[in-house]
């Protein structure tokens, strides 16, 4: 069954509730946190760097953690949301190039459960998509300076965080979590769209929140935004990916 036929309804409640106007956030100082890790596999957090410590809690593949180096070879440090540290085992841990900010320390909320920042990398790779607006969309172009398809812009913004994606629209739709229902998507997933005359997945875009994505448009001869909710892009939406 294609992504745009699941829940369609629940679809449209979404939406109303993002439209809600949100409010200017203040201007704060910055503080860094640690760097942005991704798990590669199901793995524990522990209470200390060893094997036969108390697991904290199972990080999910693909999940987003808050990651330190630590002094004892082979873990890393994560970050909890009740400000506590756990360590992971290095390997299980894909390390990005991207700091991790905040404007004050987290709140406790769920005690030992990793401080999620799934919202941090999207919102990264949202924000720098929309950078890209203007420039010129051109077939098979990888190159900014002299027009870039919808795939290649993907690719861009993506290995800017040090997500290394394949080529084309049908091959990156393989990669990465798969996000089922239209209500969990979150900035800076991605979208992927049917292409009927090709007879398989043909463009690709990274959502924005409030029911809007940023692509390469072949149609406006450019990378622009749309809203994914119109008819014309939500019937042919068959898989996102985070």
């Amino acid at each position: 069954m294609r992504f745009a036929r699941l829940l369609p309804t629940l679809f449209l409640v979404f939406l109303a509730g993002m439209a809600v106007a949100q409010s200017k956030a203040a201007e704060t100082k910055k503080i860094v946190l640690g760097k942005l890790g991704q798990a590669i596999e199901s793995t524990p957090i522990k209470a200390s760097p060893k094997t036969s410590a108390k697991t904290f809690y199972k990080v999910k593949p693909y999940e987003y953690l808050v990651i330190q180096t630590s002094q004892h070879a082979g873990w890393l440090r994560v970050l909890l949301e009740n400000g506590r540290f756990g360590y992971v085992d290095a390997d299980s841990v894909a390390r990005l190039p991207y700091e991790v900010e905040a404007d004050a320390p987290a709140a406790t909320r769920v005690p030992n459960a990793p401080l999620s920042r799934s919202g941090s990398a999207g919102s990264y790779v949202a924000d720098r998509g929309l950078q890209y607006q203007g420039i010129r969309y051109k077939w098979g172009g990888t190159n900014p300076a002299d027009g870039i398809d919808c795939s290649a812009f993907v690719k861009i913004i993506y290995g800017e965080i040090g997500v290394s994606l394949p080529r084309t629209a049908a091959e990156q739709a393989l990669v990465g979590m798969p996000i089922n229902r239209l209500e969990d998507l979150q900035k800076g997933d991605r979208l992927y769209f049917w292409s009927s005359s090709r007879g398989k997945i043909g463009h690709t875009g990274v959502y924005l929140g409030n029911g809007y994505f940023v692509h390469s448009s072949s149609g406006k001869g450019k990378v622009t935004t749309d809203y994914l909710g119109a008819q014309k892009w939500l019937k042919i939406l068959v898989a996102a990916r985070r």
